[in-house]
């Protein structure tokens, strides 16, 4: 059993910028990989970035180039520094686990991959 906590939303201006962090409890060194989504009201779940067992990442196109994903392994915590933030980038932001494998086709950027996850964190941008 994994648990994930997220903490480091807030409000700020746009071009601001804020570090989430997803604390883990639990052993997540068998997870296939972890990402963070972010979902705004009457959206649909929006894969931001992820961070693979290998230690490889990709970015959602809409935060290319402005956020940062990160894992310590011996905080057992993940992060992801967003910079030049956006009022669009305002969503609920959530971490996640995966422990099963890689559908054929599919992507670590789709919510559907993973099975565990966080409560959320509330980004607000004003601009």
């Amino acid at each position: 059993q994994v648990q994930l906590v997220e903490s480091g939303g807030g409000s700020v201006q746009a071009g601001g910028s804020l570090r989430l962090s997803c604390a883990a409890v639990g052993y997540t060194d068998a997870a296939y990989a972890m990402g963070w989504f972010r979902q705004a009201p009457g959206k649909q779940r929006e894969g931001v970035a992820y961070i693979d067992s290998d230690g490889r990442t990709r970015y959602g196109d809409s935060v290319k180039g402005r956020f940062t994903i990160s894992k310590d392994n011996t905080k057992n915590t993940m992060y992801l520094q967003m910079n030049s933030l956006k009022p669009e980038d305002t969503s609920m932001y959530y971490c996640a686990a995966a422990f099963i494998p890689l559908r054929s086709g599919s992507s670590w950027l789709n919510h559907i991959q993973y099975n565990y996850w966080g409560h959320g964190t509330q980004v607000t941008v004003s601009s």
